[in-house]
């Protein structure tokens, strides 16, 4: 059974923006992965912290 394009169960977007395609990918001190992922909501707190680092340094280089 294929699934059907339009369908009223489809999978929804979680923001308005897509995402890129390619995700940034760093490495970490052994036991961070495993921390990280006990905080709730851990993902979009990251990209959000991630944005206010770019704000911040756009700011000081104008």
């Amino acid at each position: 059974m294929t699934f059907q394009k339009k369908h009223k169960l489809g999978a929804v977007p979680l923001n308005e923006e897509p995402f890129d395609r390619s995700p940034v990918c760093f490495n970490v001190r052994k036991g961070v992965k495993e921390k990280l992922k006990t905080v709730p909501d851990w993902k979009e707190r990251l990209r959000e912290f991630v944005d206010s680092l770019i704000e911040d340094i756009e700011d000081d280089c104008q």
